[in-house]
């Protein structure tokens, strides 16, 4: 038994001899029939021959990222790293401590997944491993069943380290994903410098720059799955207007569509009432549900696959609009449209943000609220807008919330947008309450509208567009279902 899983197994017990010969006796055989394969492994065959090209005669050392500790011997739910998702199709909760290894060959290289598979029900890890025992934690995967489910070939991850010695070829690892393998990499490989690993995290972060079919697929289901969320949300809206503490019974309305239809939710959900709606990752979520506020929400739905929605909307709760709501939600409607209408192949990726935060810094012109020209605010030496938009207007979308984070700024923030490319457009206008340059009317006002679009050859198309986004059409909407 390693270190680790020595560490994992149950030290509140002492098992008598009596009790390990019972607990091993009489245990229906496993089954044969294999498993399904997953519908991401496909894809991600062609995600890695695309990154191993990168880095000829090279070993590439992806981990999933081991078990966090919550508290005492209770971890945080499992997820694995996004790199090792994308490159092995590997979602949910699998596979903790796995490794995914890119072997070089002379002509490619040869991918092996190196995981902890079950054992035979005579060991002690069976009914004692908190960690790893099927007693605690359901029957985990034979190398036959993970083979099945991947199309990977697959080894016990106790022999990586052997493997590792066994052939010194330059290798690079994701150093920050699993400490314990970056330590095993150096001391046992021709590592790379740390720099050098660098190279390897941009790769796999740019290496989603721009989504394959799949990918595309599973972000509009995400989006499809979270519009319903929302319209349950809507459902709840009086039923959480009784409730002292109304935004936390709307984050878990949406929380539970989230768990029932999906993984997860793909972020900490924002429910943002009221002012709160003017503190930009309002998470708490503790405040009241009033009528006449505007509620700020902004959500997304986490598939198994791991592909994530990212939508907000600004909602009226007591179904409409009050003249000054609508005249700051009219104002950032018009600033998502000017970015939408932006997002096109062949134009930089700034030019989202650049066209929506045109459109608010001359709405604040013409509301009288800024010091400068709308002109002069947009200069280099202005940015006076950014009081009452202090955000990005876009970031990429797809396994992470904010996707492709590692990827170098001249093919990310500074590039150009191509087909395939999924990103959010979301502009919005905080006016806080405590805000004495903005009309006493408008004080309070927070609105954000967030969609999700997918580039594609001739421009975009709006992933997200099953929710409405015009005042009139959320007014309408929301009458239906309150």
């Amino acid at each position: 038994m390693s270190e680790k899983q020595a560490a994992s197994v149950n030290r509140l017990s002492v098992y008598s001899d009596a009790f390990r010969q019972f607990i091993c006796t009489d245990w229906a055989d496993y089954s044969d029939e294999l498993p399904s394969r997953l519908p991401a492994t496909g894809p991600a065959a062609g995600r890695r021959a695309k990154l191993a090209a990168q880095f000829p005669g090279q070993r590439l050392v992806i981990p999933a990222g081991g078990l966090k500790v919550r508290n005492n011997d209770c971890d945080f739910r499992y997820r694995p790293d996004s790199a090792f998702a994308h490159l092995t199709g590997l979602g949910t909760d699998r596979e903790p401590e796995a490794v995914l290894v890119l072997e070089p060959t002379e002509s490619d290289h040869r991918a092996v997944l190196y995981f902890h598979p079950r054992v035979d029900r005579r060991q002690e890890e069976f009914y004692a491993d908190s960690r790893y025992g099927e007693m605690w934690v359901g029957q985990r995967e034979s190398l036959e069943d993970m083979q099945a489910l991947t199309g990977l070939e697959c080894a016990d991850i106790d022999d990586l380290p052997e493997i590792l010695k066994r052939a010194l070829v330059p290798t690079r690892v994701l150093r920050e994903t699993d400490p314990e393998i970056t330590q095993l990499v150096e001391a046992n490989c021709q590592a790379d410098a740390e720099a050098n690993d660098e190279a390897l995290k941009v790769a796999c972060s740019e290496l989603r720059l721009i989504k394959d079919d799949f990918e595309i697929a599973q972000l509009q289901l995400a989006c499809d799955l979270t519009a319903l969320a929302f319209e349950s949300v809507v459902r709840e809206m009086t039923t959480a207007q009784a409730s002292s503490r109304g935004e936390r019974w709307i984050e878990g309305i949406f929380g539970l569509h989230a768990r029932h239809v999906g993984n997860a939710i793909g972020y900490d959900t924002i429910v943002a009432a009221g002012d709160h709606a003017n503190t930009l990752h309002w998470i708490g979520n503790d405040g009241p549900i009033r009528a006449g506020d505007l509620l700020l929400m902004d959500a997304g739905i986490e598939l198994d696959s791991l592909y994530t929605a990212d939508i907000t909307r600004t909602l009226p709760i007591s179904g409409h609009f009050t003249q000054a709501q609508c005249q700051v939600y009219d104002a950032v409607l018009a600033a998502q449209q000017a970015g939408i209408d932006a997002a096109k192949p062949g134009a930089m990726f700034l030019d989202v943000h650049r066209a929506a935060v045109r459109v608010l810094a001359e709405t604040f012109e013409q509301w009288g609220i800024l010091p400068v020209s709308a002109e002069e605010a947009l200069a280099e030496d202005g940015g006076q807008w950014r009081r009452w938009m202090v955000h990005g207007t876009s970031h990429m979308l797809g396994l992470d919330v904010h996707d492709c984070a590692h990827a170098l700024r001249q093919n990310y923030t500074d590039g150009v947008l191509e087909p395939g490319m999924v990103l959010t457009v979301e502009p919005g206008i905080y006016f806080k309450s405590t805000d004495l340059l903005v009309p006493p009317e408008l004080r309070g006002i927070g609105v954000r509208i967030e969609d999700d679009i997918v580039i594609t050859a001739d421009g975009c198309k709006n992933l997200s567009d099953k929710l409405p986004r015009t005042a009139d059409d959320i007014e309408a909407w929301m009458s239906r279902l309150m």
